[in-house]
C-alpha cells in the first residue's frame, strides 16, 4: 500500500502594523497565541503556532509589523522580520485597504527577489467602498510578485478558509519538524507575559503601552493552582506612577483582566502578583533588551 504523502513547512505571516496579522495568525492556528489590540506595533517576537493533520503540519510564524526602526528595540524587531524570509516555505503578505508600501520597500525588494512563494492577503474588506478592493488590489500586485490574491476579512472571518488550501498547494512534502500535540514552540511564561502586556496596551495611552515590557519572575504550577509574579518594567518614574495609578487603582485593574484571561487560557485557577520596576531607556539598550530575550541570533 503507498504511503499518503505527508506535507510540512513555515508559513511566515509578514505585514505592516494594525493590518490583521496576529487576528490572522489566531484563526489559522485555532487557538489565541498572539496578542490583538487595536494599536499597532503590540507583536514584538516572533511567534510560532502549528496546525496540524494526519497529512500536514504547517508552522506558522506571526512576525512584528515591518517599520522604520528607531529603537534598538524596533532593530530586533525588524532581525525577526528578515529571520524570517530566509526560512519560509510560503509567506502571507498580509495588508489592508488603506496601507501603502512606504517606509518598507526594501523588504518588499527582499520578498520579492527571495523567490519564496508569495500569497497576498488583503484584510478589512468588509469596510471597502465601491471600487476600492479592485483599486487596493492593482495597487500591491503591482508591488509584490504574489502567485494568489485573497481578499479576506479575518474580523469577521470571511474567506480565511481559501489561504489554508493555497498553502497546501505550496507546501513541500516533508516528516512534520514538532510533536503534532505541540500548538506552539513558546513557553507558558512567555504567553503569561504577553496576556499582561496585552492588559497594558488596553489599559493605558500614549507611549506607556511601548514602554513597558513584562518579565515572570515565577509561574509555579500546583494542582489546579498556577502562581505568577510578574514585573512590569518601564523607561522612568512617572511612567511608573502612571501604571499604577491613584492608589493603586490603574495597576489593579491590570491584573485583574489579566488574571481573568490568563484562567481562561491555561484552564487553571490563576494567582497573580504584579510589580513595577523602571529599567531606564531599555528600549534603547542591547544588554537590557537581551535580558528581555530580544536575541534573534
Amino acid at each position: 500500500m503507498t504511503q499518503a504523502k505527508h506535507q510540512a513547512g513555515f508559513v511566515n505571516i509578514i505585514g505592516k502594523p494594525n493590518v490583521g496579522k496576529s487576528t490572522l495568525m489566531n484563526i489559522l492556528v485555532g487557538e489565541r497565541l498572539s496578542i490583538i489590540t487595536s494599536k499597532a506595533q503590540t507583536t514584538r517576537h516572533r511567534i510560532l503556532g502549528l496546525t496540524n493533520s494526519e497529512n500536514y503540519q504547517i508552522v506558522f510564524s506571526d512576525t512584528p509589523g515591518m517599520l522604520k526602526p528607531q529603537y534598538e528595540l524596533h532593530k530586533n524587531m525588524m532581525s525577526f522580520v528578515n529571520i524570517s524570509l530566509e526560512d519560509a516555505d510560503v509567506i502571507l503578505f498580509v495588508t489592508d485597504l488603506y496601507e501603502t508600501d512606504e517606509e518598507i520597500e526594501e523588504i518588499i525588494t527582499k520578498i520579492n527577489n527571495s523567490g519564496i512563494p508569495v500569497i497576498l492577503v488583503i484584510n478589512k474588506i468588509d469596510l471597502a467602498k465601491e471600487g476600492q478592493l479592485e483599486t487596493v488590489t492593482e495597487y500591491w500586485t503591482s508591488r509584490v510578485k504574489a502567485s494568489v490574491v485573497i481578499p479576506i476579512s479575518a474580523g469577521e472571518k470571511f474567506n480565511t478558509d481559501k489561504i489554508l488550501q493555497e498553502i497546501l498547494d505550496r507546501l513541500p512534502e516533508h516528516p512534520a519538524f514538532y510533536d503534532k500535540e505541540e500548538l506552539t514552540d513558546r513557553s507558558e511564561r512567555f504567553f503569561a507575559s504577553e496576556i499582561i502586556r496585552e492588559k497594558i496596551f488596553n489599559n493605558y495611552k500614549k507611549e506607556i503601552p511601548y514602554s513597558s515590557e513584562v518579565n515572570i519572575e515565577e509561574f509555579y504550577v500546583k494542582n489546579k493552582i498556577i502562581r505568577i509574579r510578574a514585573t512590569i518594567y518601564v523607561e522612568r518614574d512617572s511612567q511608573k506612577g502612571i501604571i499604577i495609578g491613584d492608589k493603586g487603582k490603574a495597576i489593579k485593574k491590570v491584573g485583574i483582566e489579566a488574571r481573568e484571561e490568563l484562567e481562561k487560557f491555561f484552564g487553571k485557577q490563576v494567582f497573580l502578583e504584579t510589580f513595577v520596576k523602571v529599567e531606564s531607556d531599555w528600549r534603547k539598550n542591547k544588554s537590557k533588551l537581551k535580558k528581555f530575550g530580544y536575541d534573534p541570533t
